[in-house]
């Protein structure tokens, strides 16, 4: 039983920034904006966290200005392709490039060292009495980060705007059709560019998890992927809040049990074992992505 919770504790954990992630990517490309650049966006709001932390002294100072810089990222994002009309798979590709790149640079500048940086303050994890002890489900409440419970806010927001707000209706509609949205007045680019900030947020809101809550100090490319596995989970969860939470989940067992492989008695080589996510990826891309029915509008700008 202690096995189980700790495992469910363990998937709970890994979960967060790849829920947060598929967030990103559900939010944005609702709105018809395609959303590759979510690792880089991970990634340099994972160095913000742990530079604001270091020089604040504080890890909240350190998340917050995590999800500043992910507003602006957000915000340069949607400049680039709405304003600039720029292809949008190129400008995520580029803002992935510039971040593994200026996070290095910055790293070298800030620290005087290369792969990582010092320590800095991190945000505690919490137990809460009494559930922590509850059969199956007590390692969602023992030694967990504070961010596991506002991820499930967030996908609970997100699920209460897109569906029963008037708001969430005419972004999903101008995911489908923005033509006609913008024929009844609407300005589409003005919900697009919130959505690209917001989304930017959540980007750096994950990067400052990695950086300043599961750990202490940032590491050079440190997201490890985790932005292309929320993509893909959003994809696998229908560009769905709760689809997408589900699907992060699923991903998260993959990562789990490369620690509980690593320490069974069976002899697998560790590269193999190191692979299982980014395989379990692969393989739902193969098999939902043929069925998969995004956005019709995905990638289709207006004036």
């Amino acid at each position: 039983m202690d096995m189980i919770n700790s495992f469910i504790g363990l998937t709970f954990q890994l979960s967060v920034p790849i829920v947060l992630g598929a967030l990103c990517g559900t939010i944005a490309e609702r709105g018809g904006i395609i959303l590759l650049g979510v690792e880089g966006m991970m990634l340099l709001g994972a160095f913000a966290g742990v530079a604001g932390s270091w020089f604040t002294g504080s890890a909240f100072l350190g998340a917050l200005c995590s999800i500043a810089v992910g507003i602006f990222i957000g915000w340069l994002y949607g400049l680039f392709c709405l304003k600039w009309k720029a292809q949008q798979s190129v400008v995520g590709v580029g803002i992935n490039l510039f971040a593994s790149g200026v996070t290095a640079v910055m790293l070298k500048a800030i620290w005087e060292a290369e792969g990582m940086s010092e320590s800095v303050a991190a945000i505690p994890n919490l137990t809460i009495p009494g559930l922590c002890r509850l059969p199956l489900v007590g390692g969602l409440f023992k030694a967990q980060s504070p961010y596991l419970y506002l991820t499930f806010l967030i996908v609970a927001a997100v699920w209460v705007f897109f569906y029963k707000t008037k708001y969430g209706v005419r972004y999903r509609a101008i995911g489908d059709q923005p033509f006609a949205v913008q024929s009844c007045g609407i300005n589409v680019n003005r919900y697009r560019y919130i959505a690209m900030m917001v989304s930017g947020a959540l980007a750096g809101l994950a990067g400052s998890y990695l950086s300043i809550s599961q750990n202490n100090l940032f590491v050079v490319d440190m997201t490890a992927g985790r932005g292309f596995m929320g993509l893909a989970a959003n994809i696998f969860g229908g560009w769905n809040p709760i689809g997408s939470l589900g699907a992060g989940l699923v991903f998260a067992v993959a990562q789990a049990a490369r620690f509980y492989l690593n320490d069974s008695a069976v002899q697998i080589p560790s590269q193999i074992i190191q692979m299982l996510p980014y395989v379990v990826t692969l393989v739902i891309l193969l098999i939902v992505g043929k069925k998969a029915k995004g956005p019709e509008a995905l990638g289709k700008l207006v004036d």
